[in-house]
């Protein structure tokens, strides 16, 4: 069999984009930036996509995520990007532990529409909530790192860093999680649940897992985002939020931890230039693109990566 070389590659494209980061162009730091964040999201996507499960609400915990950041910075005027973040993932970890125990019983479509009932429940509380900014949201803005005070011309490079060590640092821990008994059960779910039960393994509490660690990333990615934009609106638990990540988890597959950062590379890449020389017709250029990769790389562009790999 092929060694498996997915820390070795985790770890190089980081240390290449983080030397790269002082040199990059501002607008390729923030398509990057974008990426990575959505990767992330769709990184835990890809966990539940694995337990046989597909998620149509995971806006809920990237909006969750932004928030938690941004009224931090509305509210107490903290813009450590450090406690923002820390703050992203225990609010989206702490309310995926109570829904959890709600969606770990549900299955197929009624899994996927009760998550994205969830969501917008969280749009409509959003849009009539005045002091959280109704449909405008609010802005904030980072100043420090970990009680760092960061140069005015550093902080855009410091977002990006910590994009950077976190999206990787989640593939890495992602990838041994899936190598080990737990990650494995979820494959096992997929195929037959009864199986899993005969073997002692609980499926509830596997998927209760899998369903707080995917919430978990998504908020994560949700407060990079929103340090990045430097806002935060209910758009982003909108039902549309949500398809672009089930868009980005089809296009990119299942089959390694890097797909998600290289579906949400090409999402950005293709809809911010469809949108640059085709304003009108950009949401077209997507549909295409998703349409010729599943007519020919209908396992996600990861998928040809691992046909290169067998015939190797």
């Amino acid at each position: 069999m092929p060694k498996d070389r997915t820390s070795q590659v985790l770890l190089a494209a980081a240390s290449i984009l983080l030397l790269a980061g002082p040199i990059m162009p501002k607008w390729a730091m923030f398509m990057l930036n974008l990426s990575l964040s959505w990767g992330t999201v769709v990184l835990g996507m890809m966990l539940l996509m694995r337990t046989g499960l597909v998620s149509f609400g995971q806006g809920l915990y990237y909006c969750l995520g932004a928030y938690a950041a941004g009224t931090l910075h509305h509210f107490y005027k903290i813009g450590d990007i450090a406690i923002m973040l820390a703050a992203s993932v225990l609010v989206a970890g702490l309310v995926a532990a109570v829904l959890g125990m709600l969606m770990a019983k549900y299955r197929d479509i009624f899994f996927a529409m009760l998550s994205l009932a969830f969501s917008m429940i969280l749009f409509g509380l959003l849009v009539r909530t005045s002091e959280l900014g109704s449909t405008d949201g609010f802005g904030l803005s980072v100043h420090s790192l970990a009680g760092i005070a960061l140069p005015e011309r550093w902080e855009r490079y410091a977002v990006f860093a910590c994009a950077v060590l976190s999206a990787f640092g989640c593939a890495w821990a992602m990838h041994r999680y899936l190598g080990s008994h737990l990650g494995r059960l979820a494959g096992a779910i997929r195929d037959n649940e009864l199986r899993v039960e005969y073997m002692g393994a609980s499926v509830r509490r596997v998927i209760h897992l899998n369903y707080v660690i995917s919430a978990v990333l998504a908020g994560l990615g949700g407060g990079l985002v929103a340090i990045t934009v430097g806002h935060a609106d209910p758009e982003m638990s909108f039902w549309t939020t949500s398809g672009e990540f089930v868009f980005i988890a089809i296009l990119a597959g299942t089959g390694n931890v890097l797909a998600p950062f290289l579906g949400a590379t090409i999402f950005e890449t293709v809809r911010s230039f469809a949108y640059e020389y085709s304003p009108n017709t950009w949401q077209m250029v997507l549909g295409i693109t998703m349409l010729l990769v599943m007519m020919f790389l209908p396992g996600g562009l990861w998928s040809m990566f691992a046909r290169n790999r067998r015939t190797a």
